[in-house]
């Protein structure tokens, strides 16, 4: 096979037609370079054969046989197995391959073939069933070290090996990226090396060489963008300043003291807006720890030292319930906040869009509408994110950068681990709010098995009774063949008649935005009083009226989004309870389940979940763009991570925007990874 140029789109591949293009675009895989670095998950030591009579049930083998009877398939039904009884010098057992027509010609009778999967018990004789396959000795013999690669719709683990074997040749066109000097200084194996020795691995050692470069690099490029995007935007540059006692006059006002953690917080963001440096600060809190007022007390200030701020969230409902909630608190202080969303009429929205260009509007509470180029702010000095694993840092960028010199806070209620935030947040200073207001009841969690359903169901009618309402999330949205699980249309079809006399309704994440804004609105209004859902509702909705969250098949879910969930009830004065039902009783899901009643504290269950899982549940989706990582893992390998966080920051201190030639190609990386946008800092 030819060499094919790496930088080739993916669909050059032999095979890869457009329906397979789309999913290998999906995984994020584009060009015929992505698809190099798609790197085993894991490895199988297949190079010890077990003899027939050895194999244990249960349990995956490599056995070593010949053919002995093969019962061919009857080609006129569809289905029809094909059928081998193969024999080593210890015993025979059977091979099944379902729809095996055309698998047929490539078994002769007397031949020795390999085989490896999973050994079943079939009338007392062992039986495999679909095993991979090899002829013995053949140039694909299976009797190896094989990569076991992360699973892609459509691709089977043989037709991913295959490609990367043919890819093998390419490998003298991919450039080396790493400055040659921090491959010196921690030395690390070359390009060439780490990518033979991933794919086609022959000796241990070699293949752990091979890993650590890969993840010292997925480190180094998220870690050299991170810290560029903070010398960039964050405390280097002259900033807009203002005195915040107006933040601290409205704290003096309100009807009730201020959290300690609020106090520390507001202290923090004080200090940075009364500063020379422009801030750049992520606030973390938990839902219903009063991130809110803070964000208030911030944009309040802005607004009586002559500066516009905005406030954005992540969905209308949420926004126009900060609407609602600045409204009512700024009305004593004559300030009027603006909204501005997209289905918003023509007439109003361009209202709205003239009053910020003219400086007549101090105060916008926005969606991503106000990411529009053609809106303008006269003297944006402050800028708020809401919900921030819900935007990119290109958004969050591109919002920030309406204003000269505009302060930046971003809130999230999805609770980091401090040491991890610092990391993954790089860009930022953070801040946490860990104490909650007094008065806020924990919510009741309730763990319960598919057999107890019904008396959750019950205990729901009973709050409904009481004029209370409830959620009921589902993983699903459709039933599914292939996944045990309830769904959400299924769920809604039923609890209709379950829940008669009470108006059911149901919401996922296929509707159209502006439809599911219109039944989480109605919710919110109670004129809904059951709210069937996907986790589309796991942010942007507040009804202190909700105090039953019941969730379906629990164990689908991570417990960030557990948590999340969680968090949707609880809101108000009354008492609240969430059901987490579930006949799962793996490992996992048992932790998972002890976690959720035992805590209600979102940094508990961070670290819990960072223990159980790593960091992937806790942030939800990728932050900073299409690049995903591969290999690395931000709590197993934080000892590389510190080691690539201290790479980055030598190389940026002698070349800041990475103009030097040895550093053109990590360039490329950080801006394939964070878009674009972050070449303006570089």
């Amino acid at each position: 096979m030819n060499m094919i140029d790496p930088r080739e789109p993916i669909s050059t591949l032999k095979g890869v037609g457009p329906k397979k293009q789309t999913i290998l675009n999906d995984f994020g895989i584009h060009t015929v370079e992505d698809f190099l670095y798609l790197f085993p998950r894991e490895y199988q030591d297949r190079r010890n054969v077990t003899k027939i009579k050895d194999v244990s049930f249960g349990e995956h083998a490599l056995v070593t046989a010949r053919v002995l009877v093969k019962k061919t398939p009857n080609f006129y039904r569809k289905n029809s197995p094909l059928s081998l009884m193969v024999e080593d010098e210890t015993g025979t057992m059977e091979v099944v391959f379902f729809n095996g027509r055309f698998l047929s010609n490539l078994f002769n009778q007397g031949m020795e073939y390999s085989f490896y999967g999973k050994v079943t018990e079939n009338f007392g004789r062992p039986q495999m069933i679909h095993p991979e396959f090899s002829k013995s000795g053949g140039k694909d013999d299976i009797r190896a070290i094989i990569p076991v690669y992360p699973n892609i719709q459509g691709f089977s683990q043989k037709e991913i090996r295959r490609i990367q074997g043919e890819l093998r040749e390419s490998y003298p066109a991919l450039e080396e990226w790493l400055p040659k000097k921090t491959m010196d200084e921690y030395r690390l194996a070359d390009l060439i090396f780490s990518m033979s020795n991933l794919h086609f691995p022959t000796e241990g050692r070699n293949v752990l060489a091979a890993k650590y470069r890969m993840v010292f690099s997925e480190f180094l490029i998220m870690e050299t963008g991170l810290m560029a995007m903070k010398r960039g935007e964050g405390g280097v540059k002259e900033a807009i300043s203002f005195s915040c006692e107006w933040g601290d006059r409205f704290a003096s006002n309100l009807s009730f003291d201020l959290t300690s953690g609020q106090r520390d917080a507001w202290e923090r963001i004080k200090s940075d807006l009364e500063g020379s440096h422009r801030m750049n600060r992520l606030l973390q809190g938990d839902v219903g720890s009063g991130k809110t007022v803070v964000a208030e007390m911030a944009m309040l200030s802005c607004a009586k030292s002559g500066y516009q701020s905005v406030i954005m969230a992540p969905t209308e409902v949420l926004a126009k319930q900060h609407l609602e909630t600045f409204g009512r608190d700024m009305a004593p202080y004559g300030i009027e906040p603006k909204l501005l969303i997209s289905s918003m009429d023509t007439k109003e929205k361009r209202k709205t869009i003239e009053g910020l260009a003219s400086g007549e509007h101090e105060m916008l509470v926005a969606t991503h509408a106000v990411l529009q180029d053609n809106i303008k702010f006269k003297n944006l000095g402050l800028v708020i994110t809401d919900e921030q694993h819900r935007f990119g840092v290109n958004q969050r960028k591109k919002l920030s950068d309406k204003g000269e010199g505009a302060n930046v806070l971003v809130m999230t209620a999805t609770p980091i681990p401090r040491t991890l935030a610092v990391i993954l947040y790089g860009d930022m200073d953070t801040s946490q709010i860990r104490t909650m207001p007094e008065g806020r009841k924990p919510v009741q969690t309730i763990a319960l098995g598919k057999e107890d359903r019904a008396s959750a169901y019950n205990f729901a009618r009973n709050q409904l009774r009481e004029g209370r309402q409830i959620y009921v999330v589902a993983p699903l949205i459709e039933d599914s063949e292939s996944i045990d699980a309830l769904s959400a249309t299924g769920l809604y079809n039923e609890l209709k008649e379950t829940f008669g006399g009470y108006k059911v309704a149901l919401v996922h994440g296929a509707m159209k935005q502006d439809e599911k804004d219109e039944i989480m609105e109605a919710f919110s209004k109670g004129d809904i009083h059951v709210l069937v859902s996907t986790v589309v509702i796991e942010v942007g909705i507040n009804v202190p009226n909700a105090t039953v969250m019941i969730i379906e098949n629990s164990e689908r879910f991570g417990l960030a989004q557990l948590h999340q969930l969680r968090g949707r009830v609880g809101r108000g004065s009354h008492e609240s309870y969430c059901y987490l039902l579930s006949d799962n009783d793996s490992e996992i899901a048992l932790k998972r389940r002890e976690i959720m009643c035992k805590t209600n504290d979102g940094f508990e269950i961070a670290e819990e979940d960072m223990a159980l899982r790593g960091p992937g549940e806790i942030f939800g989706v990728r932050q900073h763009g299409a690049m995903q990582p591969m290999l690395s893992d931000m709590v197993k390998h934080i000892d590389v991570l510190e080691d690539a966080q201290n790479a980055a920051k030598d190389i940026l201190d002698v070349d800041p925007r990475l103009e030097m030639p040895e550093n053109q190609n990590l360039k490329d990386r950080v801006t394939k990874m964070f878009g674009e946008e972050l070449d303006l800092l570089l």
